[in-house]
């Protein structure tokens, strides 16, 4: 029941044209189309500056421009400018605000908005903890090798599928998973890559294609409803990312009374985005909070995000 909850509660933030036609998901690049190319991170050293560009379907996109450099890297946490861009024939022209760029295989080209010529490379980055090994006293919740520790399904791929239950039950940990969302340029909101990590199946941290969105509670790497990230480092869909998540249970008094409320700080592809943040009772869909261990889960909104290398060392 808890589950189907949660997903009521998303549901009911959504159009009923959404739910009666839910956008199409690609889950591989060679198979994701044209837009699929251009959506993507690019940078300029000189003038410093980053960009994401979205697909947004039916040949819309938006490009969302950075000062200083990309989100976690080198940008100045303030100047961030949107511009809508559409495709005409073999180009796509982003204009709006004094920007003008224009969309080739070589990147960006164009002017910023003070009028400044830029180049913005493509650039793809990875997390520098994807991969990592579990260390010594860890449990591998899941290494592609079979569902020994963990209750859920192995996909095509060798991918563990959303609704997997960890089997062991932890109270203190360090954390490590790695996920895949969909790319889904037609989707909005939370249609587009859908799960979430549940520490002690109580407390969330969201997973969704949040590429080039502000920082939201409810958007990846937000602990649901309760604390956005400081930045959003999401990367664009169909790329590997990670949380690494060191957890700090609720403590209770001897009389079953809670003292402490539980503490989480969250690195998303490396970067701190939650460092020591109080979690003040179960964020939704999650259990209900006790003096116990609770499992990892990861979460079920019959969306088809993919997770692999899943290990937890508890303390």
């Amino acid at each position: 029941m808890k589950r189907l909850v949660g997903l009521l509660v998303v549901l009911s933030g959504c159009s009923y044209a959404q739910l009666l036609f839910p956008a199409e998901s690609h889950l591989e690049p060679a198979t994701a189309g044209a837009d699929y190319v251009v959506q993507g991170e690019y940078v300029s050293r000189e003038p410093a500056y980053g960009a994401q560009v979205i697909a947004l379907g039916d040949d819309d996109f938006e490009a969302v421009l950075y000062r200083g450099g990309l989100p976690g890297d080198g940008w100045d946490g303030t100047t961030r400018v949107r511009v809508p861009g559409l495709r005409n024939g073999s180009s796509i022209a982003f204009r709006e605000g004094g920007v003008s760029l224009l969309w080739s295989p070589a990147g960006l080209a164009g002017t910023l908005p003070d009028g400044m010529p830029v180049m913005l490379a493509p650039t793809e980055r990875v997390s520098p903890t994807l991969g990592a090994p579990p260390p010594r006293g860890a449990i591998a919740v899941f290494d592609g090798s079979g569902t020994e520790h963990v209750e859920g399904t192995i996909d095509d791929k060798g991918h563990l599928e959303v609704g997997a239950t960890s089997r062991a039950a932890f109270r203190d940990f360090d954390l490590h998973v790695e996920f895949r969302t969909p790319f889904t340029p037609g989707g909005r909101g939370q249609f587009r890559g859908n799960s979430g990590v549940y520490l002690q199946d109580r407390y969330e941290v969201q997973v969704l294609d949040s590429f080039g969105l502000p920082e939201m509670d409810d958007d990846c790497g937000g602990i649901y409803q309760v604390a956005a990230p400081r930045v959003n480092m999401s990367f664009p869909p169909l790329r590997w990312q990670t949380y690494d998540i060191s957890f700090r249970a609720a403590r209770w008094d001897a009389a079953g009374e809670k003292t402490e409320n539980a503490r989480v700080t969250v690195r998303h592809n490396g970067v701190v985005i939650h460092d020591d943040v109080e979690i003040p009772g179960p964020t939704g869909g999650g259990n209900s909070e006790e003096d116990t261990p609770g499992p990892i889960y990861l979460q079920n909104h019959l969306e088809p995000v993919a997770y692999r290398n899943v290990w937890v060392l508890p303390k």
